[in-house]
């Protein structure tokens, strides 16, 4: 059976999680994983991160060398 959202009481005051989700309906629409930056939760318009500043910093760890894909030395390059 599905589960209803909490009803709004009109006081314009939401819970925290909601205040949250605010953020990602200006942005659009959430996704189920966070953002591997900060952990809030993603938005489609930026998927996987939650906003463009996520997106621009991870983008500058690539191009500062702060991330590495680990490579496995090959032997065999000296064979010839």
């Amino acid at each position: 059976m599905p589960v209803k959202p909490p009803a709004h009481d009109g006081s314009g005051k939401g819970s925290a999680s909601e205040a949250g989700k605010e953020v990602g309906r200006k942005t659009g629409k959430e996704t189920g994983k966070p953002c591997p930056i900060c952990g809030k939760p993603a938005v489609e318009a930026s998927r996987p991160f939650c906003s463009e500043r996520c997106r621009d910093v991870d983008l500058n760890r690539w191009l500062s060398n702060s991330y590495a894909i680990p490579a496995a030395k090959d032997d065999d390059e000296d064979a010839d």
